[in-house]
């Protein structure tokens, strides 16, 4: 078969399927993993799918809305946010962005912590009301109506005012060459922005964006302090990040 006719198969694949499988390519196709993943990496170059760990998801031109993302991995998000409860502690303040991850660990803090909280999150905010001993800084900017988060120049500039002990990133995509990256370009940033302020950054991703990449840069992977996942920390594709000096949860 011609490289042309098998991306076209990719393509009608996931088309049919929302989603595609290195393995069961490499089987359907009669060709390796290796050139499967070649293939893949190709087609998310053009835009036509988006590669993800151990294969690749259908491409969206729209950034899916709070609400539909609310309802994704909501069980490896509650996992992601039991391990996140483990590094904070009374006292602390935290920088948080926006997002459905960072929101599910802000719902399982104890109601009775003591912390001074910034974020630029509505629904985080919102949670954060009926906690007595949490003073909350909320960060004005321009609404972005798919995230329900502020962004643009007043934001970056509101966050360059504070220096957080820890900075909870929820994160679209992380790949250990390309960096940490998004899919909005002024979420990224703003997440740039709180980066650059936090004394200690937790990057927290469901494990299918591991290997992912999106349009917007934020940093390089090694900026982060920890990773969490909702896997095994010991599983051997998580060895890279660990030799690059990144802490596994």
């Amino acid at each position: 078969m011609l490289k042309a006719e098998r991306l076209q198969k990719i393509v009608e694949q996931i088309a049919k399927d929302n989603k595609v499988i290195l393995d069961d390519l490499s089987q359907l196709l009669n060709v390796s993993t290796d050139t499967i993943r070649r293939d893949i990496k190709e087609l998310s170059d053009k835009g036509l799918l988006k590669a993800v760990r151990g294969g690749a998801i259908i491409g969206s031109p729209v950034h899916p809305h709070f609400k539909e993302r609310q309802n994704i991995d909501t069980q490896h998000k509650k996992v992601i946010a039991q391990k996140t409860l483990e590094f904070i502690k009374p006292g602390q303040v935290l920088l948080i962005n926006a997002g459905t991850t960072t929101t599910a660990i802000v719902s399982t803090l104890p109601k009775e912590i003591a912390l001074t909280v910034i974020t630029n999150s509505f629904p985080i905010v919102s949670i954060l009301e009926d906690y007595p001993n949490v003073t909350v800084f909320f960060i004005g900017g321009q609404l972005n109506k798919h995230s329900f988060s502020t962004t643009g120049y007043e934001t970056i500039e509101a966050i360059r005012n504070f220096r957080a002990d820890i900075c909870l990133l929820g994160i679209c995509s992380i790949d250990l060459k390309v960096g940490i990256t998004g899919f909005d370009h002024q979420e990224s940033l703003v997440d740039r922005a709180m980066i650059e302020t936090s004394k200690h950054i937790i990057a927290l991703s469901t494990y299918e964006k591991l290997g992912a990449s999106d349009p917007y840069y934020v940093c390089a992977a090694n900026a982060i302090d920890v990773l969490i996942t909702e896997k095994d920390p010991s599983l051997a594709d998580l060895a890279g990040f660990k030799d690059a000096g990144i802490m596994i949860k």
